[in-house]
């Protein structure tokens, strides 16, 4: 992280002086599909689908267990949301990291394996970013290592068809531990974990919420090495193959849910059974395609850097709760505020949340390409970048903003009838609305910092933005209830808005 975070921002020192100029560099073109844009689309429209495509899944999930009784899909609810809940603590730090690193070292491969092993041998596994400097610099000379000679490094592409990704290797491995310390938690914790999330031990969800949560564990394996591949790709910026291998799990999962659950009538096990095969699908679709184009066997155990994973994978773990912490805290001071605030909020805040997958795509691409430019110390090409891709998530933000603005006011009734929950959503619509733009500039300033292993700063900032957050939603949440909320959240995404701004 040090050469690249220090190029990063003396970068950014020197545009300090004017730094909303970025919106506005080259803002012709936003929607011009040049190389730099096709780059984009070809990165961020794919892993938008992704994103997606999972959440359309557990809808029809939700749909074929509502078939079974509502206790069941009440137990299935709960269930998945404890699932969710260990999963991101996990998954975001490791496909983040995963990303930024793949792309550094994935740029470096771009001279042949000797290359790299001279590398390995004369600089050691410590290094990080300095590897770029292997790298042609701009003007087409080779950059050298002190002593070496230029032609040490031939720019070549390298005939062998795998290339010699040592992160790769170390995210199926830290994948796989974790995947599979997640299953043991969550089997053999499942009672009184679903105990603390309000499931008492008389009630008729917690038996059909046990055995789902029991079985659905019994994939945690698959769905951390399936993430940890789709970093990897995604460093390769490549989000069309996650994309085939996750349609292909889902498409599979939604075939064999009424399969389980009702030809073979295993109910709400049979829901877990077909989920859990879909997830060892994507897995070995992934995994497949990735022993084709890399090498995952590294010279020594030495160069899968894991303390370089581990100490930026606890940077955005930091990071990860104090997010979660936010939107759970938010909820809970909803719940106690009434069934009908806590109904209305719920509306509103899934509305919210979902539409931040679209920019997530944004922040997926601009993550890739600017990784890869800071490792070729491209910096005409991170300016570029980071401009399209903010000027592009303003947009996104804006279009969000009028279409839910809009579109929401005849939309609640797809989720209640009630008058009283309603009415309670119409005042919570202007917060939901009038925030995208803050969202999508939010996710897509995250992909810019990821995008330069800028880790350290994302997650200390986002302590400091959830600390005044709290405070914000504990006083305003008892001084103005529903609307105090949302102003808090208001604030929330405004305070992660300017701090990547400000980086």
């Amino acid at each position: 992280m040090g050469e690249e975070y220090d190029q990063y921002s003396s970068w950014f020192r020197e545009r300090r002086r004017i730094p909303l100029s970025i919106f506005f560099k080259d803002v012709r073109h936003v929607f011009k599909l040049d190389k730099l844009g096709l780059e984009i689309a070809r990165i961020a429209f794919p892993a938008a689908l992704a994103l997606t495509a999972d959440p359309i899944a557990s809808l029809v999930d939700t749909a074929f267990v509502g078939q079974i009784g509502s206790v069941e899909l009440a137990a299935v609810g709960v269930s998945i949301a404890l699932f969710n809940q260990v999963s991101r603590i996990a998954i975001f730090p490791l496909v983040s990291v995963t990303t930024s690193f793949v792309a550094e070292e994935d740029t470096v491969g771009s001279v042949c394996p000797e290359a790299q092993e001279y590398e390995y041998l004369e600089m050691g596994s410590t290094k990080d970013s300095e590897s770029k400097e292997l790298l042609p610099r701009n003007d087409g000379e080779s950059a050298s290592m002190s002593g070496s000679p230029d032609h040490s490094f031939d720019t070549a592409k390298c005939e062998h068809e795998r290339r010699h990704i040592p992160s790769a290797s170390s995210a199926l491995v830290i994948g796989g531990i974790l995947g599979l310390i997640q299953a043991v938690f969550l089997i053999f914790g499942a009672k009184p974990l679903l105990n603390f999330m309000g499931v008492s031990s008389d009630s008729p969800m917690l038996k059909p919420a046990q055995q789902y949560l029991t079985l659905r564990s019994l994939g945690a394996p698959a769905v951390l090495l399936s993430l940890a591949m789709q970093g990897v790709f995604r460093g390769f910026k490549d989000t069309k193959t996650p994309l085939y291998a996750t349609v292909a799990g889902d498409v599979t999962n939604i075939i064999l849910d009424p399969i389980f659950m009702f030809v073979f009538r295993l109910g709400v096990s049979g829901a877990a059974i077909a989920h859990v095969i879909s997830q060892y699908l994507i897995s070995v679709i992934l995994l497949r395609r990735l022993m084709e184009q890399v090498n995952l066997l590294p010279p020594s155990i030495k160069h899968l850097q894991f303390s370089r994973f581990l100490k930026n994978g606890f940077l955005l773990l930091m990071r990860v709760i104090a997010v979660t912490f936010c939107v759970t805290l938010s909820a809970s001071l909803a719940a106690r505020q009434g069934p009908t605030s806590m109904a209305a909020f719920q509306v509103c805040l899934q509305v919210w949340l979902a539409t931040s997958l679209l920019a997530d795509g944004l922040a997926v691409a601009g993550q890739a390409i600017l990784a890869s430019a800071f490792a070729k110390n491209d910096h005409n090409k991170v300016t570029a970048t980071a401009s399209r891709v903010l000027q592009l998530g303003l947009v996104l933000g804006l279009v969000l903003a009028v279409f839910l603005g809009v579109g929401l006011q005849f939309g609640a009734r797809l989720f209640t009838n009630d008058i009283n929950v309603l009415n309670l959503i119409s005042i919570g619509i202007p917060f939901v609305a009038a925030t995208q733009p803050l969202n999508a500039l939010a996710f897509v300033f995250d992909g810019v910092n990821f995008g330069a292993s800028d880790f350290a700063y994302s997650a200390f900032s986002m302590v400091l933005v959830a600390i005044v957050s709290i405070v914000c939603l504990l006083i305003l949440s008892s001084s103005y209830g529903f609307i105090g909320l949302w102003v808090a959240l208001t604030i929330y995404m405004s305070l992660r808005t300017f701090a990547g701004l400000y980086r």
